[in-house]
């Protein structure tokens, strides 16, 4: 088992910055690919940006891309997911997640779930 708990959230403008954090403990936090999801109200949840177990290779969502960085310290059992240049359209719960697999952009694939966190962009 993997407990995933995540911090970081708020209520900011537009065009201010937050970064969140997911606390991972349980199963070794290195042997699992990282994933921020999001779900805004009526929305579906879409995917928002992944990192690698391994090589650290990431990926991120057409619509963050340029503004959102992803990470991870495996020493603290941390992944970050740092948010610039911040629109109304992110306003969202943003979750993390653990996957067995190196790495995907699909839900289904990611076996532990955090509870979220709200983040609020006014314009």
């Amino acid at each position: 088992q993997v407990q995933l708990v995540e911090s970081g959230g708020g209520l900011v403008q537009a065009g201010g910055s937050l970064r969140l954090s997911c606390a991972a403990s349980g199963r070794t936090f290195s042997n699992f690919g990282m994933g921020w999801f999001r779900q805004a109200p009526g929305k579906e949840r879409e995917f928002v940006a992944g990192i690698a177990w391994g090589v650290l290779r990431t990926y991120y969502a057409d619509s963050v891309k340029g503004r959102f960085t992803i990470s991870r310290d495996n020493a603290k059992n941390t992944v970050y997911l740092q948010m610039n240049s911040l629109k109304p359209e992110d306003t969202a719960v943003y979750c993390c997640a653990a996957t067995i697999a190196t790495i995907s952009v699909k839900a289904y694939e990611y076996d532990y779930w955090g509870q979220g966190t709200q983040v609020t962009v006014s314009s």
